[in-house]
Parts: C-alpha cells; structure tokens; sequence
C-alpha cells in the first residue's frame, strides 16, 4: 500500500500473476468502438516489468472525466496514485483501464485479478500532480488530486459507472447529508457527511485500497474525491487550483 496512511491507491506485488488481454467494452457498438471512462473507472499504472505480464503494479478509481478550455478530454484522480517511495511525481507516467470486474464493500475486487485492458492500450498520460493530502505526516498538506490527458483515440467518455451517475459539479453539503462514493475496489458505498479538516471533508463512506479517486456524489452532483482516512478533498477546490496552475486540466468541465 502507497504510504500507509496517506494512500488507498494499492501497490501490488505478485510472484505469478495470469494477465490476458481482455476486449475492451464499446459506447456504442454501431457508432463508437472507443472504451468508456467515466468517475468510478478502475485505472492500473506503474506496472513492472511491463503492461504485458506485469509482477507488479499500482491501481486506483478516476474521480472524473470532462474537458477542459482547450478542448483536451481529460481524467482526475488522486496525486498519492504518482508519487513513488522517494516522493518524485511521476508526471508522464502511462495509465491503462482496469480490465477486472469491480468489487463490493462485501466482496472487494480480488487483487491477483487486477489485469490492465491491453486490447484499449494505454488510456491516458499523467501531466500535472498536485500536492498530495499528506494528512498523517509532517509534509504540506495538499488538495491530492492528479491529472490525465486521455486518447480520444482509444477513450471515450461516461457519464455512469457502476452505481453512479455523475451530471454535474458543486459543493459538499451540510453536514449529515448522505453522499456515496464509486470505487472500483468496493464499488458503491454510501455514509453521511461529518464535518471539515482543513481544507478537506469528511465522512462514514467506507473505501479500500484501489479506491483512491472516487468520486464522491451526492445524487448525481460530483462533490469530492476521496483519498482514505474517510477524508476526501472538494471538486470545486480542485477546479480552483487547476484553473489557477493553468495548463491541461484548466476550466475543467464535465464532458457532454
């Protein structure tokens, strides 16, 4: 596990694992054979040796997909997913889809069964880390979120995973409203909202490892992204700060 307490994005390392290529799902069968992502979209990275039988890799959840002002379809997740044991991030780093079936808070996707989508390919490239949450250490403490720049080529956007629905953008509620998060470790889970720790919110929404990401909804607003510890970090604080860095992922908007 990334940093134990600061990661629920998982480092896997496996003796022998059974990787086989798996198709990739259409949009659209007739018009549209690209792989949809969408927030909730289980992603797999940093794998070694290769993509191809990899002994070990990382997996976690994007938190969205949407556009930003240059047109660019763009992906965000956790920074925590791209920062190694020595703390580089790892801007450029390939990201594929997660070709495994998604899990249940009852029944986690099994890890020995995570196996990137070789027939899609790889789906994105990482282009910006932020600062990451950092929440049980001494380091600065930061918004973790991470961003994408996705191949329309092989990818095309969703606006559901799973059990969410994501149609638009806005700001945590008060507390004790129910909000859910989509993971694609454990699925769909649900708990009410607790209050705020710095810049960040909290709540009883139970995640696992490889479920660093998710989106977290309230209906089918997007309001957060969550990162462990039952802390998640506010979508429109994101924004704010991508638009402020400027670059890919400026003006981030939910892609139609």
């Amino acid at each position: 596990m990334l940093r134990a307490i600061r990661a629920l994005g998982l480092a896997v390392l496996a003796a022998a694992m059974s990787i086989s290529a798996v198709p990739s799902a259409s949009a659209d069968s007739r018009t549209d054979t690209r792989t949809p992502v969408g927030g909730g979209t289980g992603i797999v990275f940093r794998m070694s040796p290769g993509p191809e039988a990899p002994t070990s890799l990382y997996i976690c959840t994007l938190t969205a997909v949407g556009r930003d002002n240059a047109g660019n379809l763009v992906a965000l997740t956790n920074a925590h997913c791209f920062i190694d044991d020595k703390g580089n991030k790892l801007v450029g780093e390939k990201v594929y889809r997660d070709a495994s079936p998604a899990g249940t808070a009852q029944a986690p996707a099994p890890i020995p069964n995570t196996r990137p989508d070789l027939e899609t390919g790889p789906i994105g490239t990482v282009t910006y880390v932020s600062t990451p949450n950092n929440l049980l250490n001494n380091g600065p403490k930061g918004l973790d979120y991470a961003v994408i720049l996705l191949d329309e080529s092989r990818v095309a956007p969703t606006s559901t995973v799973g059990g969410v629905t994501i149609s638009s953008i806005g700001a945590p509620p008060a507390n004790g409203v129910r909000m859910c998060k989509e993971g694609h470790r454990t699925g769909l889970t649900c708990g009410i909202k607790l209050g705020t720790h710095n810049m960040w919110f909290t709540h009883l929404i139970w995640t696992n490892g490889g479920d660093s990401g998710s989106p977290v909804v309230v209906g089918q607003t997007l309001v957060g992204n969550a990162w462990g510890a039952q802390h998640s970090s506010p979508i429109l604080s994101i924004i704010d700060e991508m638009n402020a860095n400027g670059g890919v992922g400026a003006g981030f908007h939910l892609a139609s």
